[in-house]
């Protein structure tokens, strides 16, 4: 890669307004429609990078894409059977732009290495403000920049709580996991973006930024999302000079899996939401929202039941803290297929892709899959809304630039021949070209 980060660099500004108003928690009521900054930079934005995406100035067009915009769709008609054309009109119309609206401003405007390293940049450098007011809620309890916002405008609610005498942070988002989620997703890249070529002290000091911040959260979804980080950055550092690396961790990630089922009374799933949750409720209640809902989403393949009806028993909240459940309950099979297959199509095409000779595309590499794969696992014991929804999207859409990059040594070789033509070079004619005997030596 020809390209070294620098300190001071920016991403394009629909990108700085964009990751800028994700911490930004401001709310106007539009009659009945609630929009918040980073929706305002998105209803601008989605045409416009619609357009760019059809025109291709956002690369080849990828099955992700395609299978968003099927969920958006299939969003929306599940909303009319239900509710009401209108219903549709409304919903799914906002559903669409902080679906596609997010994914598209990705696709289109982070290209390259040098725009992945900006959008981690800024996205740093808002944690890094945003740790000191983080650390003073924790010991206080005192939410300083929500208190202030809320002098002004009107904001989200504050959600007080408490864990182990410190208040669990919510900072300038909804909820103290959301705020743990959003952070804690930056590890990787702050980690081996940020801090490819950096000394020792320099990369541990910006992962300790973000490790820290999320941690404050005191939540069991942004600890797992910090568990998963570490493991892949650790298991590719202490193995880096062994080519099979992966594979060997897959096969150690499937020995785990088998011995848990043979030898627990619980299932997998059960297992692994008892021993990373805070406290035998939540787990409890995660346990139950898998069952009643997955039940209540196979009663209801098509279309779903909606947020509040689902099935379930009488006295269980009608909150569904499972991303990756939460759209076959609420929008039907297909909707839920979609999106998962959306994730899957670019992780899996990301990761499978051979390996670079170049050693910092590699690490890019390695920073965007350990983050999505941070927020596949935290997805299972929470959901993503409002801003970590719109995040989760821009980060998936974030990394398809990787399976166009190429490297130095592809690009001095110039381009491929077309498939199927034989391409040979003229051969030079030189004037005693016809008097060359025809056998025997050739003459010196």
């Amino acid at each position: 890669m020809e390209w070294t980060g620098r300190s001071g660099a920016w991403p394009a500004w629909p990108i700085r307004f964009f990751v800028v108003a994700l911490f930004v928690p401001w709310l106007f009521d539009l009659n009945g429609l609630i929009i918040s900054p980073y929706r305002l930079v998105l209803l601008a934005m989605v045409l416009p990078c619609l357009f760019r995406w059809l025109n291709g100035a956002a690369g080849r067009f990828r099955v992700a894409d395609f299978c968003l915009l099927f969920y958006c769709l299939w969003a929306a008609i599940s909303m009319a059977v239900r509710d009401g054309v209108g219903s549709a009109v409304e919903g799914g119309g906002i559903l669409f732009v902080e679906t596609m609206g997010a994914h598209l401003l990705a696709r289109c405007f982070v290209r390259s290495a040098r725009d992945y390293y900006n959008v981690a940049l800024l996205f740093f450098r808002c944690i890094l403000l945003l740790m000191p007011f983080a650390v003073f809620e924790a010991l206080t309890g005192n939410n300083i920049l929500l208190e202030a916002s809320r002098a002004l405008v009107t904001t989200h609610y504050a959600v007080p709580d408490t864990r182990w005498g410190l208040t669990r942070v919510q900072s300038v988002l909804e909820h103290p996991i959301l705020f743990g989620v959003v952070v804690g997703s930056a590890l990787a890249p702050a980690h081996l973006v940020l801090g490819y070529g950096q000394g020792i002290v320099k990369r541990y000091f910006r992962s300790s930024v973000v490790a820290l911040t999320a941690f404050l959260s005191m939540s069991s979804g942004p600890l797992t999302a910090l568990f998963v980080q570490i493991v892949l950055l650790t298991w590719n550092g202490m193995l880096a000079s062994v080519k099979e690396r992966w594979k060997l961790f897959w096969a150690a990630m499937f020995a785990g899996y088998t011995l848990v089922a043979i030898a627990s009374n619980q299932s997998v799933f059960q297992f692994a939401i008892t021993y990373f949750s805070f406290s035998p409720t939540n787990a409890y209640f995660r346990v139950l929202i898998w069952n009643h809902g997955s039940a209540s989403a196979l009663n209801h393949p098509v279309f779903g039941t909606g947020m509040e009806d689902w099935e379930r028993p009488a006295w269980m909240p009608p909150s569904i803290d499972m991303f990756w459940l939460y759209h076959a309950i609420v929008y039907g099979i297909p909707a839920a297929v979609a999106m998962l297959a959306a994730f899957l199509s670019v992780f899996l095409a990301v990761s499978l892709r051979p390996a670079a000779a170049d050693p910092k595309l590699m690490a890019y590499r390695l920073a965007y899959l350990a983050s999505m794969a941070s927020l596949f696992c935290v997805g299972w014991t929470v959901h993503f809304w409002n801003a970590t929804f719109v995040l989760f999207l821009f980060t998936l859409g974030g990394g398809v630039w990787l399976l166009e990059a190429e490297e130095p040594a592809m690009r001095e070789r110039g381009p491929r021949p077309v498939r199927g033509r034989i391409t040979r070079s003229p051969r030079p004619v030189t004037e005693n070209r016809r008097a060359r005997p025809t056998n025997g030596p050739a003459s010196s």
